[in-house]
């Protein structure tokens, strides 16, 4: 069989909830060996859940995302199955230990020397707190790589900041950028992009310390602030005023480059948005052409040979009018016949789907965007597959999302070598478990 590309790299994850785990879960769909260390006393809030055992009421007040367990039900172990957990946990393994106290951090220590990775995006100061220095680190081992992704960076006034992805756009000002023109910018809904971006670039960023080391032996400290990675997300107002002097505003869903007509109309629904079933249809006209071959794709109605429209300076001119025009017409069709019809007219066009209707797509489908794992807790649901599609090395899942300390046995006994003594000593200490500790709520 075809080596993987990160196959035979070992990487410690102490991530947390996105940012981190995302990394890691890139790393591990490649080939590395993922393993997480986790502690049966504490409880990592959004990253296996709210809270370790939620009540059922709680969960019927949850968003999807964060509290959706299999049947509304909290069920044995429901840091098994929780939605944010499971999106991220695959093809990794998963192993118990204390780390605050000594023994638990010799364990880790062990652990390092036969590692090459360590990846962490916990607050600042809280590996320091848990003596985990990248002075510490390489004593441990001399060549190992350090990534840490602090959300503000671990110098500077916002250094102990603590922040998800929606706090790190407030801050950049993508929250402000993104909203509409006649909506307060308190309306605008939360987006943790800044997470999933931050995740890829720690992913690239280890696999060039990778390629360092094996030119030059040497191991290294590797930082991304996640505010500044996420200025990526708003590259374009960052060089208009850089260069132009000119400030964006917020433009809701118009095109950045002032193409027109650019924006989501409403489509033929089954209900609204109370009812959560909506429906949208994406279209953006790039060109003159591209706008009379709009019009008579939607049956030449009188407004859109309006002379007036003719040009984009024109369609600029008068883009409220023609939103409302295509509103109204759109708020008929069915997205998908309504796609089908621009698409082949040249028409760059697409439905806004509830998650729950990606499952239909063809193209997902025909791509293999969403694969089937078998969990022994979760059950059999389909998830989103690895992002690349390689010919000569297939990136597929190795494993479905680890449950709580799964690899407890492979990880004391055959990586870290340890004495049937030394294990059960750690057992009886409450290192080792596959249930979070009773007094975790």
């Amino acid at each position: 069989m075809t080596k993987k590309p990160l196959e035979g790299v070992r990487v410690i994850d102490l991530c947390v909830v996105w940012a981190g785990p995302f990394a890691t879960m890139l790393m591990g769909d490649l080939g590395a060996e993922v393993i997480k260390p986790e502690n049966p006393f504490v409880f990592q809030p959004m990253t296996r859940g709210a809270i370790a055992r939620p009540p059922k009421p709680m969960l019927a007040l949850a968003a999807a995302w964060a509290g959706g367990l299999p049947g509304n039900e909290p069920g044995a172990r429901p840091w098994n199955y929780n939605p944010t957990f499971v999106s991220l946990y695959r093809n990794k393994k998963s192993f118990t230990v204390d780390l605050r106290r000594p023994e638990g951090l010799e364990v880790f220590r062990k652990l390092v020397a036969v590692s090459d990775v360590v990846y962490e995006n916990n607050a600042t100061g809280t590996m320091e707190k848990l003596g985990i220095t990248y002075d510490f680190l390489k004593a441990a081992n001399p060549k190992i790589i350090f990534v840490r992704v602090p959300a503000y960076g671990s110098t500077g006034p916002y250094q102990d900041a603590r922040a998800l992805g929606v706090h790190l756009e407030a801050v950049m000002g993508h929250t402000l950028l993104r909203g509409y023109d006649d909506s307060d910018p308190s309306t605008t809904t939360a987006i943790y992009s800044g997470d999933y971006l931050a995740g890829a670039q720690g992913a690239f960023a280890v696999m060039t310390a990778l390629w360092h080391r094996e030119r030059t032996g040497e191991g290294q400290l590797i930082e991304i602030g996640q505010a500044e990675n996420a200025s990526a997300m708003f590259t374009q107002a960052i060089m208009d005023y850089s260069l132009n002097g000119h400030i964006q505003e917020t433009i809701g869903n118009r095109d950045v480059n002032g193409r027109f007509p650019c924006g989501v109309y409403p489509a033929k629904s089954p209900g609204t948005a109370a009812t959560q079933d909506d429906r949208w249809i994406s279209i953006h006209v790039e060109t003159d052409e591209q706008w009379a071959a709009f019009g008579r794709a939607i049956g030449g109605p009188a407004w859109a040979s309006d002379p007036r429209f003719a040009t984009n300076d024109g369609r600029a001119a008068h883009f409220r009018e023609i939103d409302a025009n295509i509103a109204a017409y759109t708020a008929g069709q069915e997205d998908y016949d309504l796609m089908h019809r621009l698409q082949a007219a040249g028409v760059a066009a697409a439905p806004v789907l509830e998650s729950s209707r990606m499952f239909d797509d063809p193209q997902f489908r025909s791509r293999g965007f969403f694969r089937k794992q078998t969990q022994s807790d979760a059950g059999t649901h389909e998830y989103v597959g690895p992002l690349w599609k390689m010919e000569g090395t297939p990136v597929e899942f190795a494993q479905p999302p680890v449950t709580f300390g799964e690899h407890n046995d492979y990880v004391y006994r055959d990586v870290l070598k340890m004495s049937p003594e030394e294990i059960d000593a750690l057992r009886a200490g409450g290192h080792i478990a596959t249930e979070y500790d009773p007094s975790v709520p």
